[in-house]
Formats: structure tokens, C-alpha cells, sequence
């Protein structure tokens, strides 16, 4: 018998036990222990008193612990949190970031905080990038096969601890949450009725490239390398050069693509300082914003970072490669911890990346098909001026599912997304980055009204400073000519 096959029959054995020992709605917390799957254990079940979590705050709640074994080498951690009183009926996954490798209670509180029994995963390893990476099945893991396992196995949870299931399911991530959710539309369908997936990290591996290629470049001689204390000058140079293009003057660019900032106006006229370029860092700036290239076939890997991002530059154009770059190198490619980025070659390495991933941490496909057949509802967003994941990496992934489904008319009714303009990765700066992506999904699958616009705010020390829509791309935010430009009231969503 599959697994598949057995799930049903064991799922009829659990309920037929709750329903002798649990109460009339459900099961105790404790009697959550004794639940069995295939392939996974419950460790720990146990009430957790209000105010005694890891957020004074917290209702009081059931914590559920568990480890899924899906293959030999799966080591998965689970925890789904469930609220004693006052559920929402509503189940919600949240993601993890970077190379994942943890829990993240944070954002397990804040689902519970909204009513929902919530659950997080480590994607089946601790900590970052590392040795790990060399097991296919710990990278199938990661890749998909961890945010699907714990959805299956917490949704029974749910389903035992309060004797019905959950009436909507939901997940909410960024960075490798945002992949997570995009993937799980693309892979599982089923899991979710709504996904929220910021800036998602749907070309990992392209990412990894990109990060490399621009450490090669910073590196590439002596004097090329931008230190961060000219960031600030080219930043506001691209300011002055592309901020009222929009009609207001705010320091933010609400459409970087209309922005055709060159760095060689801030060329050096005489002697180095920190408010010009070199004539070397000159070609170095004009490289953070162009793609990778496959040496030989001159394919785009990887697009280049957006005018405005310059704030950020650190991450990729430090003293040191970004390591979540390197570290796929070292540990999933080359098998070599003592892997020197400098000796990448981006035509002949290209092929023995592909050959590792194999399509499971990427999505290689702009499918999304079956998500959208069977009423699911995507809303993705991403910052213009993100500085880890260049935010053209979710354009280019838009547009490829809008050439799939043949018109934006036919994408709408499930795949939106949303261009935070000033925005860095999955938050902070200029713009207004204070929004509610959850609860504008939860509108539109629970009660039909797809998002034409999303409310955002520019908070500073607890006080709205501005408020903005944030508009459906590939639409932007124009001023009506009257009124304040820091009211959301005088802006309309129109094509750019």
C-alpha cells in the first residue's frame, strides 16, 4: 500500500482514538502526543499558558512539536501552535529565510496573534548553508518536499486537536518564504487556498551566481572596488537624476525602470573622495545594475539590481562574496569548503550547477496552472530597491507566467503582484513599507475582491509619516496634482 493509500486509513484510526479520549470538540493538548503518521514522530504536545511564550502577548496556546522523515536522510522539525480559545478556523504556514535551518517563532507568534493555528519548519537541517547541502534528499527537503510535508501532517493536527478542519488554509513568507509559497502554488496546489510570497527567491541558484559574479567584478583589480562610503553619493545622484520623474520630489523612485541614472556623471575630476567614482568604479557601479551572462551563449542567468538600491550595496559588493552565494558553491556544487570564488567559470560551472539542483530549489517553470484551476490566489510583492534579491528577478518571473496564461486578464483572477517602490529586502527604506499583504488575500479568497490597490505607510517612531497605494503591476502610483503628496487619497494606480 502507498502512502498515499495508508494516510486516510491511519487519519480514520487517529480520530476514531480522540474521539474516545478527547472531548466532544476535539482533542486535548496532550492527547496530541500520542497522534501517529507515517514517517514522523510527535515529540512534545503541551499547553503553554498565556503570557509565558516567547512573547508576553501570546494567548495561551497548545504547542505541538514533531520530526517528519519523508526519506533515509530526512531529519525535518516541526512546530504547529494552536489557539486554546478564540480560533479563526484558519490554518496558516508561515516560511523561513535564507538558507533556512531554524524555526522562526516571530512569525509563529504573530499568526497566532491573528487567530490562526500556525506552523514553521527548519526545512530539515540547523543553521545556514553547510555540508547539508551535499545530500540530494536534505536539498529535495528544502527545496519542497518540508513546507508540504508539515502542511499535510498540521493540518490533521488541527483537525484533531478542535474535531474540524480548518475552513481556509493560507501560507505567508519572504526571501526563501516567498520561493517557499510561489513553490508550493507551483508543486502542490492543493496545500494552500491563498499564498503571500515577498520578494521570493524563485532563481536561487541564479542569485548565487549573481552574487559571485558581482564579488569577481568588485574584486577584479586593484582600486575597482566601491567602498560603502560612497554608497550615500551615488545613491542620491540616482535621486537627483530620476526622484521627480514621478511627478513628486519624495527620495523615492516609484519606477526605477524609468530611470536611466549612469554613475560616470559622478567620475572623479580631480583625486579620489568619498562623493565621486573612479574611473574603475565608474564601470564597477555600472555593473550592479547589469545582468550575469552566460559566457559563451550570452543567455541571462541573472538580472542586475534596480536604480535606487544603492543604499544596500553591502550585501552583494562587500569586502567579502554574499555567503549564502559562496555557500552553494562550496557545499552543493563543488563539494569543497576551500571553494575560491574568484575561479568560478560562468560558462562550464553553469552546467554542473543545473546538474546538482536538478529543479528542486528553483521553479523553473512559470506554471501555475493548476493553482489558478482550482480558485487559488497568489499575491506576491517585492521591493524595487531590494538589495539581496534584485527585484527584476520577480518581474521577469511575472511576466514569464503572463506569457504562459496568454493575458494579464487571464492570470488576474489568481497571480498579483505588487512593486514596493523604495523598498529594501522584504523591508526598510524610504518608501511606504508598512502594509497588510495577509489580510488583503484573505479578502479576496474569502470574500471575492481581488486587490486593485494595497493601503502602505511610511511609519517612523510609531508615527504614519506618509500613506501610498501600492498598485498592481505593472501599474504605478500617480500624483493627482492636488493635496498632499504624503495622502494616499491624491495618488491613483495607472499604467506607467
Amino acid at each position: 500500500m502507498s502512502r498515499k493509500q495508508a494516510l486516510p486509513t491511519l487519519l480514520g484510526a487517529v480520530f476514531t482514538v480522540l474521539g474516545a479520549t478527547g472531548s466532544a470538540s476535539g482533542a486535548t493538548c496532550e492527547s496530541l502526543a500520542t497522534l501517529a503518521f507515517p514517517d514522523a514522530t510527535v515529540t512534545a504536545a503541551q499547553l503553554v499558558p498565556a503570557g509565558s511564550g516567547p512573547a508576553k502577548d501570546l494567548p495561551e496556546y497548545c504547542r505541538v512539536s514533531a520530526t517528519l522523515r519523508p526519506s533515509p536522510d530526512s531529519d525535518i522539525k516541526v512546530e504547529v501552535w494552536l489557539p486554546a480559545t478564540g480560533w479563526n478556523n484558519k490554518y496558516l504556514a508561515v516560511g523561513n529565510g535564507g538558507w533556512n535551518g531554524s524555526i522562526d517563532a516571530g512569525a509563529l507568534a504573530n499568526g497566532l496573534r491573528r487567530g490562526y493555528a500556525v506552523s514553521a519548519t527548519d526545512t530539515g537541517h540547523q543553521g545556514g548553508g553547510g555540508p547539508w547541502m551535499a545530500s540530494p534528499e536534505k536539498v529535495v527537503d528544502f527545496g519542497h518536499r518540508a513546507v508540504h510535508e508539515m502542511t499535510v501532517k498540521a493540518k490533521t493536527v488541527v483537525s484533531s486537536y478542535y474535531g474540524n478542519a480548518a475552513r481556509r488554509s493560507y501560507f505567508q513568507g519572504c526571501s526563501a518564504g516567498g520561493r517557499q509559497g510561489v513553490m508550493a502554488a507551483h508543486r502542490y496546489p492543493e496545500d494552500f487556498d491563498g499564498i503571500v510570497a515577498g520578494a521570493p527567491a524563485v532563481d536561487t541558484t541564479g542569485r548565487a551566481t549573481f552574487a559571485v559574479w558581482i564579488a569577481q567584478q568588485q574584486h577584479r583589480a586593484e582600486g575597482t572596488h566601491i567602498p560603502a562610503e560612497k554608497y550615500a553619493a551615488i545613491h542620491d545622484a540616482v535621486l537627483q537624476a530620476c526622484d521627480k520623474l514621478d511627478g513628486v520630489a519624495d527620495r523615492v523612485i516609484e519606477n526605477p525602470r524609468a530611470c536611466s541614472f549612469d554613475p560616470k556623471v559622478l567620475e572623479c575630476k580631480a583625486g579620489d573622495s568619498p562623493t565621486c567614482l573612479t574611473t574603475a568604479q565608474v564601470e564597477t557601479a555600472r555593473t550592479m545594475y547589469k545582468p550575469v551572462v552566460h559566457a559563451r551563449t550570452g543567455e541571462v542567468i541573472f538580472p542586475g539590481l534596480e536604480r535606487g538600491s544603492e543604499l544596500g550595496w553591502s550585501t552583494f559588493g562587500g569586502p567579502q562574496p554574499f555567503p549564502i552565494g559562496t555557500q552553494m558553491f562550496q557545499f552543493m556544487v563543488f563539494g569543497n569548503p576551500a571553494f575560491d570564488y574568484k575561479t568560478l567559470n560562468f560558462d562550464a560551472d553553469m552546467a554542473k550547477v543545473a546538474a546538482v539542483e536538478k529543479g528542486q530549489i528553483n521553479i523553473l517553470e512559470p506554471n501555475l496552472d493548476r493553482f489558478g484551476a482550482r480558485g487559488g490566489k497568489l499575491i506576491q510583492y517585492h521591493g524595487w530597491a531590494d538589495q539581496q534579491i534584485p527585484s527584476a528577478s520577480s518581474t521577469r518571473f511575472y511576466q514569464a507566467v503572463e506569457k504562459r496564461a496568454g493575458s494579464r486578464a487571464t492570470m488576474d483572477p489568481y497571480y498579483r503582484m505588487f512593486m514596493v517602490p523604495a523598498m529594501g529586502h522584504c523591508g526598510g527604506g524610504a518608501g511606504t513599507t508598512t502594509f497588510d499583504m495577509l489580510t488583503a488575500l484573505e479578502q479576496w479568497v474569502e470574500g471575492g475582491n481581488a486587490p486593485t490597490s494595497i493601503p502602505a505607510s511610511r511609519v517612523v517612531n510609531g508615527k504614519t509619516e506618509r500613506t501610498r497605494p501600492l498598485c498592481p503591476f505593472p501599474q504605478v502610483a500617480r500624483y493627482s496634482g492636488s493635496g498632499s503628496t504624503d495622502d494616499a487619497a491624491n495618488f491613483a494606480c495607472k499604467a506607467p
